[in-house]
């Protein structure tokens, strides 16, 4: 009789094949098997193989139909892919969406505590919270989610009441329809467009906030560099540093406030000689009257039209050349 006996069961080890290594067949029998020891299921398999696949950083956000296809080639397989994506989207851990690019179909994801809030919603609300999501920041309008959806207006309140319980979605209003609501991922923060970035507060137009900064950058216009030309990267550093503004104000928006000022003739432009790479500086500009018809001097003169005339302030106005007075 062997050493063995007769009675006693060979162990996994004892019956792997010549030439093949025993960590391998370790391995390979321990994720068929399972950490419990209790042999997995075919289904098991395939999820594991699933969501490993999802998981992985290319794939995040999201695997195309195609590319799950080619990982699952096995005609045995694929009805339990099939069983295994219907579990996963009934327990909203997984998120199906049309590219509009290649109009393929991807699935993606869904974090545990993402997916709690979405358990329970019916296919109506998922609907509508795959309408928001598109929307983005920029938000979308409830009539354009009912057009979307197909729902009636009133099942429609219903949804959003229930998705802003969950703090999924949040009722959004613009400064240029403030009667009317957006709609958004909670966890979003409107775009400019809908808020009117700075220059706003709430929804109403910060006059008084905007005069202040005029006021400071006309005060950097006349005493920065001697009243020679000033850049937009210095009034920034100048705002900054006096603590005018109760926000950052980004370079291109300090430049829009400056623009205003040019547009009213306070400020002129002027190309930089020098300076930290900008190519525009900004001076006080010189007051300048409306343009003169001179229509009162034609009884002090007739024949104004024809000939030059000298001004006290040096100004030499020729035959029928308009005349701007400087102050």
């Amino acid at each position: 009789m062997s050493g063995t006996g007769k009675g006693k069961k060979r162990s996994a080890s004892s019956i792997i094949r010549p030439g093949v290594k025993r960590t391998k067949a370790r391995v390979r029998i321990k994720d068929e098997v399972g950490a419990t020891g209790i042999p997995k299921s075919p289904k098991d398999v395939v999820k594991d193989r699933f969501l490993e696949l999802l998981g992985e950083p290319r794939y995040k956000m999201g695997a195309s139909n195609k590319v799950i296809q080619g990982e699952f080639p096995k005609a045995e397989e694929k009805p339990l892919l099939v069983q295994v994506i219907n579990e996963l989207s009934k327990t909203s851990k997984l998120q199906m969406s049309k590219s509009g690019v290649d109009n393929e179909l991807y699935y993606t994801l869904v974090a545990d505590e993402v997916a709690q809030k979405y358990v329970g919603l019916d296919v109506s609300a998922k609907l509508v919270l795959q309408c928001i999501e598109k929307a983005g920041s920029s938000g979308i309008w409830t009539k354009d989610i009912r057009m979307q959806t197909n729902i009636q207006q009133q099942a429609l309140n219903k949804v959003f009441k229930q998705l802003e319980q969950r703090c999924l979605i949040k009722p959004v209003k613009s400064v240029t329809a403030k009667a009317k609501k957006l709609y958004m991922l909670y966890e979003l923060t409107p775009s400019k467009e809908i808020t009117g970035g700075v220059w706003y507060s709430g929804l109403e137009f910060d006059h008084e906030f905007i005069s202040e900064l005029r006021t400071f950058v006309m005060h950097c216009v006349r005493r920065l560099n001697g009243g020679q030309g000033v850049t937009l990267s210095e009034m920034k550093r100048k705002m900054e540093q006096a603590k005018v503004s109760r926000v950052e104000l980004s370079l291109e928006e300090v430049k829009q406030l400056v623009q205003t000022l040019v547009y009213d003739n306070y400020v002129e432009e002027r190309s930089a000689i020098e300076g930290d790479g900008d190519d525009i500086v900004y001076i006080a500009a010189r007051r300048v009257s409306t343009m003169c018809h001179f229509k009162w001097w034609d009884a002090l003169s007739p024949d104004f039209h024809f000939r030059a005339i000298n001004f006290e302030d040096g100004v030499t106005l020729g035959p029928h050349e308009p005349h701007h007075h400087t102050a």
